[in-house]
């Protein structure tokens, strides 16, 4: 099938859903009119896409082959120079959106600057009587991590600390003005714009985990933290699968609407700068990159979708992939990989739903 037909095909189904519903609204009380539409544009997809031999796009059979990549990325962001080892600046800080947040003990602001002088302004929230789990929220692309709160109050009210960040130039992070280009001043107001920056000594990709891993140093030199968790919707979703995938250090990732694999995107989904930079992808491509997020004793990936999302990801797509990833952790000896579908809402969120199965993962 054609994209003209699909796309036919989606029209007709919402004219038709439109005027249906005009007459049986009654009927309509109790059944979601968008769940038989988005069902027709899921199969509709899945029908349009193109048969690939999933498990031969995957690379890694060995946990030398998993070692070797894991080496390959860092030695990509980092440029040759390793794994950050250095501290961010630390200061206490009493901010009046949080005022309000319960069994919340004090807050600390984290701040990382790097190259293009490009910084991350996180929050660490230490809960009382805090005990030896965190958990690493990263916000997606509308906003900064103000827009968490309700998520963040969540996992204070379960007792975890939280260590909540920002996308790179979004929230309370910085959007400078770059002059050293060969292109002349530009104001980085966009992931997109990073590509400018960009050279054979420098990859933008580092100002999406550098903060983390920064972060993380730290709180292993000054907490006794024993677990870290990384929850993260959209962007932030897709930021815990790279960061779990190069950093051990995170024991479960639960990724909300983050990704899926390159050859199974539709046109509105290819994303970012990020997501699309062909040099970091050929080093692990995005199957790869589940597993390596998911290997390793004690440690989980779970990708969550909105069946209905109106933004990206919608549907069952991760069927096509699901058993692939499961049959190569289970091959390397070590990991888990689970899926989640959420069929509550039709919204590009964190349900309270799926709230509760990352909290139930948590506990187990």
């Amino acid at each position: 099938m054609n994209k003209s037909i699909l796309y036919g095909a989606i029209s007709a189904s919402i004219i038709a859903a439109f005027f249906v519903g005009m007459e049986t609204s009654s009927m309509m009380l109790n059944k979601n009119p968008f769940g038989t539409i988005f069902d027709k544009i899921d199969k509709n997809t899945l029908d349009d896409l193109p048969e690939v031999d999933t498990k031969s796009l995957i690379r890694i059979e060995s946990q030398t082959d998993l070692s070797n990549t894991k080496s390959r990325l860092i030695n990509y962001i980092w440029r040759d120079k390793g794994f950050p080892t250095w501290l961010p600046s630390v200061q206490s800080v009493n901010d009046a959106r949080f005022n309000d947040l319960e069994n919340l003990d004090h807050i600390e602001a984290l701040a990382v600057i790097m190259e293009h002088n490009v910084s991350s302004n996180a929050y660490l929230f230490i809960s009382k009587n805090h005990g030896d789990k965190l958990v690493v929220y990263q916000q997606g692309h509308d906003g900064g991590f103000i827009n968490g709160k309700p998520l963040i109050q969540r996992f204070l009210s379960e007792g975890y600390s939280v260590l909540a960040f920002s996308m790179p130039l979004l929230g309370d992070n910085n959007q400078p003005w770059i002059t050293d280009t060969d292109l002349g001043p530009i104001k980085l107001e966009s992931h997109d714009h990073l590509r400018f920056l960009d050279s054979q000594n420098f990859s933008s990709i580092k100002y999406f985990v550098e903060p983390i891993a920064v972060s993380l140093n730290y709180l292993d030199q000054q907490y006794d933290f024993t677990k870290y968790y990384f929850v993260g919707l959209s962007g932030g979703g897709w930021t815990g699968v790279i960061y779990s995938a190069i950093d051990n250090r995170i024991s479960q990732t639960y990724s909300v609407s983050g990704s899926l694999p390159t050859h199974l995107r539709l046109e509105n989904e290819i994303g970012d700068y990020e997501q699309t930079l062909p040099e970091f992808y050929r080093i692990a491509n995005y199957l790869e990159l589940y597993i390596m997020s998911s290997y390793g004793e004690d440690r989980k990936l779970v990708q969550m979708f909105n069946k209905y999302d109106p933004c990206c990801f919608s549907g069952t797509r991760h069927l096509l992939y699901e058993n692939n990833i499961k049959d190569s952790l289970a091959k390397l000896g070590s990991g888990n990989f689970y899926t989640y579908l959420d069929e509550t809402h039709k919204e590009h969120k964190i349900s309270d739903a799926a709230l509760q199965v990352i909290l139930d993962h948590m506990k187990e």
